[in-house]
């Protein structure tokens, strides 16, 4: 349509679908599937395929805008969306900043994905319930968001905020919630939602600690991403939080300026105070209480399929 319209508007509808076709883990459309069949839905129904296509999309549009917040050159091994329309920018040798063109560019490709996840969403989602659901999802996606912004400004250890981040910005949004939308659509039992409620947060939060380690520890070849950008970025991280608040050596080190702070002496001094060790613990607490939620109250089949789900989702190397 687009192309017949105005050729020159397929360049953003190709931002959103570049950052789609780039690959990724897939997991709130798995879990939404997961969900759906799990509580008796129909495999032949399209609109579970709609509704976790909105889900992936929700994801790109977040991607694409996460990238401009925290200044990151690479994604999935590729140069992330702002960086690629500021050189395409330079290459053209048109007007104005080509930093600027290339993170509007970017912010207005995250909005148009946004659009096409309501849009899918709207068709799929047959139910108040699950209307309802979408809405929450994507308004604690946003404040999530926002807190974890606000928080690397502020730069205060607050593990209780920083948990809290976790859960909205990663453990709801990624998990919790894509299966409640799933269990929705296929009309599932009310008690099914609580199973997936609990399963959820704790996984969910397990998911983030992850990245938290993955971004400090992790290899930017394996990850497809740049190492420690939240050290670089000033994140607040639940990794941080307890550093910072626990560890002396840690915020003599880190003072006021993460940046400024050499990466390899913080990741050296990050695994001889333990601080590593002590997220393991929890990912390690959080996933044994996602696994005991569906192994109580799910069939067994669906509910090992879940446990290996969540296995593979916190136990990942990017």
């Amino acid at each position: 349509m687009w192309a017949a319209s105005n050729p020159d508007a397929v360049e953003l509808v190709d931002c959103v679908a570049g950052m789609v076709a780039s690959g990724g883990k897939r997991l709130r459309p798995s879990f939404c599937v997961a969900a759906y069949l799990a509580a008796g839905g129909d495999p032949a129904s399209p609109a579970v395929v709609d509704a976790a296509a909105a889900l992936e999309l929700l994801h790109t549009s977040a991607l694409l805008h996460d990238d401009v917040f925290d200044a990151s050159e690479l994604r999935r091994n590729e140069p992330t969306a702002h960086i690629r329309q500021a050189t395409l920018h330079t290459e053209r040798g048109w007007h104005g900043e080509a930093r600027r063109y290339g993170e509007s560019v970017a912010v207005l490709a995250g909005n148009l994905a946004l659009v096409y996840a309501d849009r899918l969403m709207a068709g799929a989602a047959r139910t108040e319930r699950c209307r309802r659901i979408w809405g929450e999802l994507t308004t604690e996606l946003m404040v999530g968001q926002f807190l974890d912004v606000r928080a690397a400004a502020r730069f205060r250890p607050d593990p209780a905020l920083a948990r809290w981040i976790a859960l909205f910005k990663s453990g709801r949004y990624t998990v919790a919630r894509p299966l409640a939308v799933g269990a929705a659509l296929a009309d599932g039992a009310p008690g099914l939602q609580e199973v997936f409620e609990e399963y959820g947060l704790a996984l969910g939060e397990a998911f983030q600690l992850r990245d938290d380690l993955l971004d400090a520890f992790g290899s930017a070849e394996v990850t497809g991403k740049p190492a420690r950008l939240d050290f670089k970025q000033h994140k607040m991280t639940l990794l941080m939080s307890f550093a910072l608040a626990d560890e002396p050596e840690v915020r003599d080190l880190v003072g006021d300026d993460l940046p400024g702070t050499d990466p390899d002496e913080l990741h050296a001094l990050l695994i001889r105070t333990g601080i590593r060790d002590r997220v393991e613990e929890v990912i390690a607490e959080r996933l044994k209480v996602a696994n005991e939620a569906v192994a109580a109250s799910l069939p067994p089949a669906w509910a090992a399929e879940l446990q290996a789900m969540a296995t593979a989702a916190v136990y990942r190397d990017k």
